[in-house]
Protein backbone atom coordinates (compact mmCIF):
# COMPACT_ATOMS: atom_id res chain seq x y z
CA UNK A 1 0.00 0.00 0.00
CA UNK A 2 1.34 3.82 -0.77
CA UNK A 3 -0.37 6.67 -0.17
CA UNK A 4 -1.49 8.39 -3.61
CA UNK A 5 -4.14 11.15 -3.99
CA UNK A 6 -5.32 11.45 -0.20
CA UNK A 7 -5.71 7.85 -0.32
CA UNK A 8 -3.91 4.54 1.00
CA UNK A 9 -4.12 2.50 -2.34
CA UNK A 10 -2.46 -0.37 -3.57
CA UNK A 11 0.48 -1.27 -5.91
CA UNK A 12 -0.08 -4.81 -6.75
CA UNK A 13 -2.45 -7.59 -4.93
CA UNK A 14 -0.39 -10.63 -4.13
CA UNK A 15 -1.36 -13.30 -6.50
CA UNK A 16 -0.01 -11.54 -9.50
CA UNK A 17 3.61 -9.59 -10.03
CA UNK A 18 3.22 -6.39 -11.52
CA UNK A 19 4.28 -7.64 -14.97
CA UNK A 20 1.75 -10.41 -14.52
CA UNK A 21 -1.39 -8.24 -13.33
CA UNK A 22 -0.43 -6.15 -16.50
CA UNK A 23 -0.72 -8.97 -19.05
CA UNK A 24 -3.89 -10.27 -17.61
CA UNK A 25 -5.83 -7.04 -18.32
CA UNK A 26 -4.47 -7.08 -21.98
CA UNK A 27 -5.19 -10.90 -22.24
CA UNK A 28 -8.63 -10.69 -20.00
CA UNK A 29 -9.57 -8.39 -17.52
CA UNK A 30 -8.76 -6.50 -13.94
CA UNK A 31 -10.80 -4.72 -11.78
CA UNK A 32 -9.42 -1.33 -10.32
CA UNK A 33 -10.69 0.48 -7.55
CA UNK A 34 -10.68 4.20 -9.00
CA UNK A 35 -12.91 6.04 -6.28
CA UNK A 36 -9.97 8.29 -5.33
CA UNK A 37 -10.87 9.96 -8.67
CA UNK A 38 -13.11 13.19 -8.33
CA UNK A 39 -16.49 13.12 -9.61
CA UNK A 40 -18.71 15.67 -9.46
CA UNK A 41 -21.71 16.72 -11.49
CA UNK A 42 -22.36 20.52 -13.00
CA UNK A 43 -25.68 21.49 -13.62
CA UNK A 44 -28.02 25.01 -14.29
CA UNK A 45 -28.81 26.71 -17.34
CA UNK A 46 -25.00 28.27 -17.84
CA UNK A 47 -23.35 24.93 -17.51
CA UNK A 48 -22.92 24.55 -20.79
CA UNK A 49 -21.30 27.57 -21.41
CA UNK A 50 -19.69 27.69 -17.70
CA UNK A 51 -17.63 24.60 -18.75
CA UNK A 52 -16.95 25.78 -22.58
CA UNK A 53 -15.51 29.07 -21.25
CA UNK A 54 -12.62 26.70 -18.50
CA UNK A 55 -12.21 24.23 -21.10
CA UNK A 56 -11.33 24.14 -24.75
CA UNK A 57 -14.13 21.33 -25.32
CA UNK A 58 -16.73 21.31 -28.27
CA UNK A 59 -19.60 20.84 -25.66
CA UNK A 60 -22.62 22.20 -28.10
CA UNK A 61 -22.08 19.01 -30.39
CA UNK A 62 -21.97 16.86 -27.26
CA UNK A 63 -24.68 14.51 -27.32
CA UNK A 64 -26.67 12.71 -23.96
CA UNK A 65 -24.13 10.54 -22.52
CA UNK A 66 -21.31 11.03 -24.83
CA UNK A 67 -17.80 11.61 -23.10
CA UNK A 68 -15.05 14.30 -24.24
CA UNK A 69 -11.74 14.19 -22.60
CA UNK A 70 -10.78 17.68 -22.15
CA UNK A 71 -8.89 19.94 -19.98
CA UNK A 72 -9.46 22.85 -17.54
CA UNK A 73 -7.18 25.66 -18.26
CA UNK A 74 -5.84 28.79 -16.40
CA UNK A 75 -6.92 32.36 -17.36
CA UNK A 76 -4.47 33.97 -19.20
CA UNK A 77 -1.93 30.97 -20.06
CA UNK A 78 -3.72 28.17 -21.34
CA UNK A 79 -2.01 25.90 -18.23
CA UNK A 80 -4.00 23.18 -17.72
CA UNK A 81 -5.33 23.05 -14.16
CA UNK A 82 -5.56 19.35 -14.60
CA UNK A 83 -7.13 16.78 -17.41
CA UNK A 84 -10.87 15.80 -17.12
CA UNK A 85 -13.90 13.27 -18.73
CA UNK A 86 -17.13 15.66 -19.47
CA UNK A 87 -19.94 13.45 -19.96
CA UNK A 88 -23.63 15.38 -20.65
CA UNK A 89 -26.27 13.71 -18.96
CA UNK A 90 -30.03 14.34 -19.94
CA UNK A 91 -33.16 14.56 -17.45
CA UNK A 92 -32.41 11.28 -14.88
CA UNK A 93 -34.46 9.26 -11.93
CA UNK A 94 -31.79 7.43 -10.36
CA UNK A 95 -29.91 8.58 -7.46
CA UNK A 96 -27.81 10.29 -6.90
CA UNK A 97 -28.36 12.14 -10.18
CA UNK A 98 -32.27 12.81 -9.37
CA UNK A 99 -32.07 16.59 -9.00
CA UNK A 100 -29.82 16.87 -11.78
CA UNK A 101 -30.62 19.59 -14.45
CA UNK A 102 -32.29 19.04 -17.82
CA UNK A 103 -29.03 19.64 -19.48
CA UNK A 104 -26.03 19.01 -17.14
CA UNK A 105 -22.45 17.46 -17.20
CA UNK A 106 -20.99 14.87 -14.98
CA UNK A 107 -17.08 15.68 -14.43
CA UNK A 108 -14.51 13.38 -13.16
CA UNK A 109 -10.96 14.87 -11.93
CA UNK A 110 -7.87 13.98 -10.50
CA UNK A 111 -7.49 13.01 -7.11
CA UNK A 112 -3.85 14.38 -6.89
CA UNK A 113 -5.57 17.57 -7.94
CA UNK A 114 -8.29 17.38 -5.71
CA UNK A 115 -8.02 20.19 -3.56
CA UNK A 116 -6.45 22.49 -5.90
CA UNK A 117 -9.72 21.83 -8.09
CA UNK A 118 -11.80 22.26 -5.69
CA UNK A 119 -10.31 25.96 -5.09
CA UNK A 120 -10.39 26.34 -9.22
CA UNK A 121 -14.12 25.47 -9.46
CA UNK A 122 -14.97 27.37 -6.46
CA UNK A 123 -13.59 30.50 -7.99
CA UNK A 124 -14.79 29.82 -11.27
CA UNK A 125 -18.32 29.46 -10.87
CA UNK A 126 -18.49 32.34 -8.03
CA UNK A 127 -17.25 34.59 -10.81
CA UNK A 128 -19.54 33.11 -13.38
CA UNK A 129 -22.68 33.50 -11.18
CA UNK A 130 -21.81 37.28 -10.60
CA UNK A 131 -21.77 37.83 -14.09
CA UNK A 132 -24.19 36.02 -15.77
CA UNK A 133 -27.93 35.52 -15.27
CA UNK A 134 -27.85 32.14 -16.47
CA UNK A 135 -26.75 30.28 -13.23
CA UNK A 136 -24.36 27.02 -12.49
CA UNK A 137 -24.37 24.75 -9.94
CA UNK A 138 -21.33 22.18 -8.63
CA UNK A 139 -21.41 19.46 -6.67
CA UNK A 140 -19.08 16.81 -5.62
CA UNK A 141 -20.29 13.62 -5.10
CA UNK A 142 -18.56 12.96 -1.92
CA UNK A 143 -17.79 8.80 -1.24
CA UNK A 144 -19.28 7.60 -4.52
CA UNK A 145 -17.28 4.64 -5.91
CA UNK A 146 -16.14 4.35 -9.49
CA UNK A 147 -14.35 0.93 -10.72
CA UNK A 148 -12.92 0.18 -13.68
CA UNK A 149 -13.75 -2.78 -15.50
CA UNK A 150 -10.99 -3.20 -18.07
CA UNK A 151 -9.64 -5.95 -20.56
CA UNK A 152 -11.00 -7.74 -23.78
CA UNK A 153 -13.07 -9.98 -21.37
CA UNK A 154 -14.68 -6.68 -19.76
CA UNK A 155 -17.58 -6.49 -21.93
CA UNK A 156 -18.80 -10.26 -21.64
CA UNK A 157 -18.27 -10.38 -17.60
CA UNK A 158 -20.43 -7.08 -16.99
CA UNK A 159 -23.35 -8.63 -19.27
CA UNK A 160 -23.59 -11.26 -17.11
CA UNK A 161 -24.21 -9.08 -14.44
CA UNK A 162 -27.15 -6.79 -16.61
CA UNK A 163 -30.83 -6.92 -15.22
CA UNK A 164 -32.24 -7.78 -18.25
CA UNK A 165 -28.93 -8.08 -21.30
CA UNK A 166 -31.34 -8.81 -24.11
CA UNK A 167 -32.59 -4.89 -23.37
CA UNK A 168 -29.42 -3.22 -22.02
CA UNK A 169 -26.92 -4.51 -25.18
CA UNK A 170 -23.37 -3.66 -24.12
CA UNK A 171 -22.35 -4.01 -27.92
CA UNK A 172 -24.57 -0.53 -28.09
CA UNK A 173 -22.32 1.22 -26.27
CA UNK A 174 -19.33 2.50 -28.03
CA UNK A 175 -16.08 4.08 -26.85
CA UNK A 176 -16.93 7.16 -25.14
CA UNK A 177 -21.02 6.77 -24.08
CA UNK A 178 -22.26 5.69 -21.41
CA UNK A 179 -25.68 4.17 -20.20
CA UNK A 180 -27.14 3.96 -16.92
CA UNK A 181 -27.62 -0.04 -16.09
CA UNK A 182 -28.75 -2.32 -12.96
CA UNK A 183 -26.45 -5.21 -12.01
CA UNK A 184 -28.00 -8.33 -10.43
CA UNK A 185 -26.40 -8.80 -7.66
CA UNK A 186 -25.02 -11.91 -5.64
CA UNK A 187 -27.58 -11.72 -3.32
CA UNK A 188 -30.05 -11.53 -6.42
CA UNK A 189 -30.93 -8.08 -5.95
CA UNK A 190 -30.66 -5.42 -8.36
CA UNK A 191 -28.32 -2.44 -7.57
CA UNK A 192 -29.26 0.79 -7.57
CA UNK A 193 -28.73 2.73 -11.22
CA UNK A 194 -24.75 2.59 -11.46
CA UNK A 195 -24.17 5.11 -14.40
CA UNK A 196 -21.06 2.38 -16.59
CA UNK A 197 -18.98 4.90 -19.14
CA UNK A 198 -17.31 2.92 -21.71
CA UNK A 199 -13.41 3.61 -21.81
CA UNK A 200 -10.90 4.20 -19.39
CA UNK A 201 -7.46 4.51 -18.95
CA UNK A 202 -5.71 1.13 -19.94
CA UNK A 203 -6.15 1.12 -23.76
CA UNK A 204 -8.45 -1.79 -23.39
CA UNK A 205 -12.34 -1.99 -23.88
CA UNK A 206 -13.78 -1.69 -20.85
CA UNK A 207 -15.83 0.28 -18.64
CA UNK A 208 -15.83 2.78 -15.92
CA UNK A 209 -18.66 2.39 -13.44
CA UNK A 210 -19.78 4.83 -10.80
CA UNK A 211 -21.67 3.30 -7.92
CA UNK A 212 -23.34 4.33 -5.03
CA UNK A 213 -21.36 4.36 -1.80
CA UNK A 214 -23.42 1.61 0.05
CA UNK A 215 -23.09 -0.77 -2.68
CA UNK A 216 -19.61 -0.62 -4.10
CA UNK A 217 -18.09 -3.49 -1.86
CA UNK A 218 -21.12 -6.12 -2.60
CA UNK A 219 -20.78 -5.16 -6.91
CA UNK A 220 -17.08 -5.49 -6.91
CA UNK A 221 -17.55 -8.75 -5.00
CA UNK A 222 -20.39 -9.77 -7.06
CA UNK A 223 -17.96 -8.96 -10.42
CA UNK A 224 -15.02 -11.17 -9.17
CA UNK A 225 -17.44 -14.26 -7.32
CA UNK A 226 -19.29 -14.34 -10.70
CA UNK A 227 -16.34 -13.79 -13.48
CA UNK A 228 -14.10 -15.98 -11.14
CA UNK A 229 -10.38 -16.28 -11.35
CA UNK A 230 -9.85 -17.58 -14.68
CA UNK A 231 -11.42 -14.30 -16.16
CA UNK A 232 -11.25 -11.60 -13.48
CA UNK A 233 -8.33 -10.22 -11.13
CA UNK A 234 -7.94 -7.10 -9.09
CA UNK A 235 -5.01 -4.87 -10.29
CA UNK A 236 -3.57 -1.78 -8.54
CA UNK A 237 -1.71 1.41 -9.25
CA UNK A 238 1.49 -0.57 -10.42
CA UNK A 239 -0.14 -2.38 -13.33
CA UNK A 240 -1.89 0.91 -13.79
CA UNK A 241 0.53 3.08 -15.11
CA UNK A 242 2.45 0.68 -17.30
CA UNK A 243 -0.61 0.17 -19.35
CA UNK A 244 -1.68 3.71 -18.93
CA UNK A 245 1.89 4.43 -20.69
CA UNK A 246 1.77 2.00 -23.02
CA UNK A 247 -1.56 3.61 -24.33
CA UNK A 248 -0.15 6.62 -24.60
CA UNK A 249 -1.85 8.48 -21.67
CA UNK A 250 -0.72 11.24 -19.35
CA UNK A 251 -1.05 11.05 -15.61
CA UNK A 252 -1.40 14.49 -13.98
CA UNK A 253 1.87 15.92 -11.92
CA UNK A 254 4.40 13.76 -14.16
CA UNK A 255 3.51 14.53 -18.06
CA UNK A 256 1.18 17.45 -17.38
CA UNK A 257 1.24 20.60 -15.27
CA UNK A 258 -0.05 24.05 -14.78
CA UNK A 259 2.85 25.40 -17.43
CA UNK A 260 1.85 22.98 -20.01
CA UNK A 261 -0.52 23.52 -22.73
CA UNK A 262 -2.40 21.34 -24.34
CA UNK A 263 -0.37 22.15 -27.78
CA UNK A 264 2.49 20.96 -25.52
CA UNK A 265 1.57 18.45 -24.60
CA UNK A 266 0.47 16.94 -27.69
CA UNK A 267 -3.15 17.37 -27.26
CA UNK A 268 -4.22 19.63 -29.54
CA UNK A 269 -7.09 17.16 -30.73
CA UNK A 270 -8.73 18.45 -27.55
CA UNK A 271 -9.52 21.92 -28.57
CA UNK A 272 -12.51 21.24 -30.92
CA UNK A 273 -12.71 22.98 -34.75
CA UNK A 274 -15.52 25.50 -33.24
CA UNK A 275 -13.19 26.27 -30.56
CA UNK A 276 -10.40 26.88 -32.95
CA UNK A 277 -12.66 29.29 -35.12
CA UNK A 278 -14.37 31.45 -32.23
CA UNK A 279 -12.01 30.85 -29.16
CA UNK A 280 -13.83 31.95 -25.85
CA UNK A 281 -12.12 29.86 -23.38
CA UNK A 282 -8.98 30.16 -20.88
CA UNK A 283 -6.22 30.62 -22.63
CA UNK A 284 -7.41 30.81 -26.37
CA UNK A 285 -4.99 33.78 -27.01
CA UNK A 286 -1.78 31.75 -26.11
CA UNK A 287 -3.29 27.87 -27.82
CA UNK A 288 -4.80 29.21 -30.73
CA UNK A 289 -1.83 31.13 -31.52
CA UNK A 290 0.31 27.54 -30.73
CA UNK A 291 -2.08 25.49 -32.69
CA UNK A 292 -0.55 27.49 -35.94
CA UNK A 293 3.00 27.14 -37.45
CA UNK A 294 4.99 30.05 -37.20
CA UNK A 295 5.55 29.94 -40.95
CA UNK A 296 1.77 30.48 -41.17
CA UNK A 297 1.73 33.42 -38.67
CA UNK A 298 1.55 31.66 -35.52
CA UNK A 299 3.50 31.10 -32.19
CA UNK A 300 3.66 27.09 -32.60
CA UNK A 301 5.88 26.07 -29.44
CA UNK A 302 9.36 25.55 -28.35
CA UNK A 303 8.95 21.95 -26.80
CA UNK A 304 6.41 18.88 -27.75
CA UNK A 305 5.54 15.65 -25.46
CA UNK A 306 6.50 13.04 -27.66
CA UNK A 307 6.85 8.69 -27.10
CA UNK A 308 10.46 7.19 -26.70
CA UNK A 309 11.90 4.21 -26.90
CA UNK A 310 15.01 3.59 -25.03
CA UNK A 311 17.41 1.19 -25.28
CA UNK A 312 19.03 -0.86 -22.13
CA UNK A 313 17.83 0.18 -18.68
CA UNK A 314 14.28 1.53 -18.38
CA UNK A 315 14.56 5.85 -18.13
CA UNK A 316 12.64 7.12 -15.30
CA UNK A 317 10.91 10.14 -14.75
CA UNK A 318 13.54 13.39 -14.86
CA UNK A 319 16.49 11.57 -16.97
CA UNK A 320 17.90 13.83 -19.75
CA UNK A 321 17.06 13.93 -23.10
CA UNK A 322 20.13 14.39 -25.60
CA UNK A 323 20.78 14.73 -29.27
CA UNK A 324 23.65 13.02 -31.20
CA UNK A 325 25.88 15.38 -30.12
CA UNK A 326 25.59 15.43 -26.41
CA UNK A 327 23.45 18.74 -26.35
CA UNK A 328 20.28 18.75 -23.81
CA UNK A 329 17.28 19.14 -25.70
CA UNK A 330 14.56 17.02 -23.66
CA UNK A 331 13.59 15.52 -20.46
CA UNK A 332 11.40 12.19 -19.22
CA UNK A 333 8.21 12.11 -17.57
CA UNK A 334 7.38 8.71 -17.45
CA UNK A 335 8.96 5.72 -18.22
CA UNK A 336 9.33 1.73 -17.59
CA UNK A 337 9.27 -1.66 -18.85
CA UNK A 338 6.54 -2.29 -21.13
CA UNK A 339 5.82 -5.82 -20.49
CA UNK A 340 3.97 -6.13 -24.20
CA UNK A 341 6.59 -4.42 -26.34
CA UNK A 342 9.28 -6.14 -24.48
CA UNK A 343 11.45 -3.10 -24.50
CA UNK A 344 11.61 0.44 -22.29
CA UNK A 345 9.28 3.27 -23.23
CA UNK A 346 8.86 6.45 -22.20
CA UNK A 347 7.38 9.70 -22.73
CA UNK A 348 8.76 13.33 -22.03
CA UNK A 349 9.02 16.68 -23.64
CA UNK A 350 11.17 17.50 -25.98
CA UNK A 351 12.63 21.14 -28.39
CA UNK A 352 10.41 21.71 -31.10
CA UNK A 353 12.03 19.99 -34.15
CA UNK A 354 13.02 16.94 -32.18
CA UNK A 355 9.86 15.29 -32.26
CA UNK A 356 9.50 13.75 -35.44
CA UNK A 357 8.78 10.45 -35.30
CA UNK A 358 12.21 7.97 -36.25
CA UNK A 359 14.60 10.94 -34.63
CA UNK A 360 17.80 9.12 -32.92
CA UNK A 361 18.64 10.67 -29.63
CA UNK A 362 20.10 9.71 -26.39
CA UNK A 363 18.73 9.37 -22.68
CA UNK A 364 21.11 9.54 -19.67
CA UNK A 365 20.12 6.35 -17.82
CA UNK A 366 22.04 5.71 -14.41
CA UNK A 367 24.47 8.49 -15.61
CA UNK A 368 25.22 6.97 -18.85
CA UNK A 369 23.91 7.72 -22.17
CA UNK A 370 21.64 5.29 -23.90
CA UNK A 371 20.48 5.46 -27.21
CA UNK A 372 16.65 6.05 -27.97
CA UNK A 373 14.49 7.25 -30.93
CA UNK A 374 11.43 8.98 -31.13
CA UNK A 375 8.48 6.95 -31.58
CA UNK A 376 4.30 7.15 -32.07
CA UNK A 377 1.97 7.20 -29.42
CA UNK A 378 -0.08 4.94 -28.15
CA UNK A 379 3.45 2.42 -27.96
CA UNK A 380 0.41 -0.69 -28.81
CA UNK A 381 -2.55 -0.50 -30.74
CA UNK A 382 -5.53 0.49 -28.51
CA UNK A 383 -8.59 -1.89 -28.63
CA UNK A 384 -11.48 0.75 -27.66
CA UNK A 385 -15.11 -0.84 -28.81
CA UNK A 386 -16.13 1.43 -31.93
CA UNK A 387 -18.59 -1.21 -33.12
CA UNK A 388 -18.32 -4.37 -35.46
CA UNK A 389 -18.25 -7.93 -35.02
CA UNK A 390 -16.91 -8.44 -31.89
CA UNK A 391 -15.63 -6.39 -29.21
CA UNK A 392 -12.61 -8.09 -28.94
Amino acid sequence: MVPFGGYEMPVQYNDLSLAESHNWTREKASLFDVSHMVQQRIGGTGAEAFLSKITPASLATLAPHQSTLSALLHPGTGGIVDDTIITRLGPEASSPWSSIDNDSFYVVTNAGCREKDREFFRKAVNEWNQEHVEQVTHYVLHRQGLIALQGPLAAEILTERLEDPSVNKLNDILFGQSRFLQLRLASGQLSSPVLASRGGYTGEDGFEISVTPAETPSIVETLLESAGKDRLRLAGLGARDSLRLEAGMCLYGHDLDDSTTPVEASLSWIVGQDRRAHGGFNGDEVILKQIVPKSKGGSAVSRRRVGLIVDGAPAREGAKILDQEGKEIGQVTSGCPSPTLKANIAMGYIKDGYHKTGTKVQVVVRGKPRAAGITKMPFIPSKYWKGGASPA
